[in-house]
């Protein structure tokens, strides 16, 4: 009995306010779809878990599944939010063809998405994605910047040279083009994870590689538009959020260089996109430059509140949650105990809300 009022009592705290959305309101969001592989093995990745004779037994059936359970998630977004996401990163995506699959899919097929992907060096085969709206956002430019070690602010590294000549993780990927007339930027991250406890320094990394990238934009680009997105594998408040990154929880704290953090606030208000041993984290993070956060603004884009206190959105309606099981009341996985339970993601999607 009281495994069920902490359950319910989590999804009480983790459920958000319906929003208020205005007719000239853009939707801008992110998703770790976890593992959202094809059936076939790639050549040079780790994948074979994700083939038909893998250890998943990663059939066709299931893949198409997957693939529906996807994009029927991206549908409920747009159908609550009363329009389709403008631009929507991606996590855990294995290549081009489960990109053209996903936005082919009947349930989506409508908003006529496009996306942007490049292959990266993980080893497991995962990289990010951005899937966005051409009738809304102009691509101009796409790069992807690769992890180095290269720190500038002596960040001291676990692993040894010959480790760190080994290490290969996620590419981010930078995207930018226009939104509504205005010029944007777009980075979206999978940043290295916290297997055994570890990895701090790794993305504290990653986040300075961000960060400095986003300053020699905005010298190149003055007054550019930036959304900073991912699975950062660290809550909005750890270090590596705030003094790396620079992520601040209010806008009033901001100073030059500084990120706005919608979802630290969240994150400390109990809010959560991902659970583990009992811990609620939001690993799934959405960060706006300057440029975005001046909430008075008319006739420029501009980030919208979502209540009386929270500018961000954790999606987390009763179907992507487990009912039962050892899961419950968590994101509703792929797999459970290795066996294929037709779930979507151990992850719940964020979305912000830009408008002018």
């Amino acid at each position: 009995m009281k495994k069920f009022f902490l359950i319910l009592g989590a999804a009480l705290l983790l459920a958000g306010c319906a929003p208020v959305i205005p007719d000239d309101a853009y939707v801008v969001g992110f998703y770790n779809v976890e593992n959202l592989f094809d059936t076939e093995h790639d050549r040079g990745k780790n994948d074979q878990a994700f083939t038909p004779q893998g250890e998943n037994a990663w059939t066709p059936d299931k893949y198409e599944k997957k693939l529906s359970n996807i994009a029927s998630v991206i549908r409920a977004m747009s159908e609550k939010n009363g329009r389709w996401h403008a631009l929507l990163g991606l996590a855990e995506v294995e290549n081009a063809r489960v990109l053209a699959d996903l936005v082919a899919r009947e349930e989506i097929a409508e908003a006529g998405y496009k996306f942007v992907h490049v292959e990266g060096p993980d080893t497991r085969g995962i990289d990010c994605a951005l899937l966005y709206r051409p009738d809304l956002f102009k691509l101009v430019e796409t790069r992807t910047l690769p992890y180095d070690f290269k720190t500038r602010s002596g960040i001291v590294f676990e692993k040894t040279p010959e480790e760190q000549r080994a290490f290969k993780t996620r590419d981010v990927l930078c995207v930018r083009g226009e939104l509504a007339g205005e010029p944007l930027a777009v980075y979206v991250c999978h940043w290295p994870s916290r297997t055994g406890g570890k990895g701090s320094d790794l993305r504290c990394r990653a986040a300075e590689i961000v960060r400095d990238d986003i300053l020699a934009l905005e010298k190149r680009f003055p007054g550019i538009n930036v959304v900073v997105m991912g699975d950062m594998n660290d809550n909005p408040e750890d270090v590596c959020m705030t003094d790396y990154l620079r992520g601040r929880e209010t806008i009033a704290e901001m100073q030059e260089g500084d990120l706005f953090s919608p979802f630290l606030r969240m994150h400390k208000d109990g809010f959560g996109t991902e659970e583990y041993h009992g811990e609620w984290n939001i690993f799934d993070c959405i960060f706006v430059g300057a440029a975005l956060t001046d909430v008075d603004a008319q006739g420029s884009l501009h980030i919208l509140r979502s209540d009386a206190t929270h500018y961000g959105y954790v999606f987390n309606p009763p179907f992507l949650t487990q009912q039962e099981g050892r899961y419950a009341g968590t994101p509703f996985r792929t797999f459970s105990g290795g066996q294929f339970i037709n779930g979507y993601s151990d992850h719940y999607p964020t979305y912000i809300i830009l408008s002018k």
